[in-house]
């Protein structure tokens, strides 16, 4: 009696653990496969593009120090930056380097609007897009707004001057890019203001001919505008008249005392003085 119970025992003891095995196995094997799917996520598409290693002002001359490849997602990397290290630098021959035309700072994306074409210099011509024309104004500390124009600004462009025997300010050209300030297409220390003799714009011929019209016929004034600023402004002109208000004038007119004759038919007003 005591062996069969032992045996019942036994075996009822194999089979429960039998089945905790089991048990633990299924569970172990959904856990993988729990865990597998966690750690597959969906597959994104990356590009090589470079950055700058370090900050790079205008007219540095672009070396292979000054960048470094790094993966973005394809989605993420602009356009117009390189993913080539021979294309970004050139075979490193004589001439066959760019030049910074935009400030840079560590880490922004090099981008070919920011450096100049191989071989090119970094004067203002390499601003220039197809069909503009660079043109310099002469100003002062006033009309050059204190000195605080850059390279890459926008301004609007005011013209006083006589009009019909009247003197009016009128607003002639709105948005224009500057590409130079004096002798420098470079940035600078935007922090110090420093008076300029002559800012240089970038037009179309039209809009040249009408500025060497104004520039020829009367004082020029920049207005500075918001970095953002893409608003058009209605018809802008400002007389004497509007500033200081209309003054009316008052004509007095002369009295004239006459008295009647007659001659015949004939009626002959005579003009006599006029008594109080």
């Amino acid at each position: 009696m005591r062996i069969v119970f032992a045996l019942v025992l036994f075996v009822g003891v194999a089979i429960a653990g039998g089945a905790v095995y089991l048990a633990m196995e299924r569970f172990n094997q959904y856990e993988t496969a729990l865990a597998s799917k966690r750690s597959v996520g969906p597959a994104i598409a990356m590009k090589t593009i470079y950055v700058a290693t370090e900050a790079l002002e205008y007219g540095q001359q672009l070396t292979k120090e000054h960048v470094r490849a790094v993966k973005v997602p394809l989605d993420a990397a602009p356009e117009t930056a390189f993913s080539e290290e021979l294309a970004l630098l050139g075979t490193g021959e004589d001439r066959d380097f760019r030049t910074i035309i935009r400030a840079m700072d560590i880490g922004e994306i090099i981008m070919t609007t920011k450096i100049t074409a191989l071989g090119e210099d970094a004067g203002v011509s390499s601003r220039l897009t197809a069909g503009m024309r660079a043109f310099a104004i002469s100003v002062d500390v006033a009309s050059g707004v204190s000195g605080f124009l850059r390279p890459g600004d926008h301004i609007d462009v005011y013209w006083t001057g006589v009009h019909k025997k009247e003197t009016i300010t009128k607003l002639i050209l709105e948005s224009l890019t500057l590409i130079a300030i004096d002798q420098s297409a470079g940035g600078g220390n935007r922090s110090k203001a420093t008076v300029a003799r002559t800012v240089t714009v970038a037009a179309n011929a039209q809009t040249i001919a009408a500025l060497v019209q104004a520039q020829s016929t009367g004082k020029l004034l920049l207005s500075l505008r918001g970095v953002n600023d893409e608003t058009v402004s209605e018809q802008v002109q400002v007389t004497k008249d509007d500033l200081l208000g209309h003054e009316q004038v008052v004509v007095q007119k002369e009295e004239v005392c006459t008295i009647k004759t007659r001659k015949g038919a004939e009626v002959i007003m005579i003009p006599i003085p006029c008594s109080n």
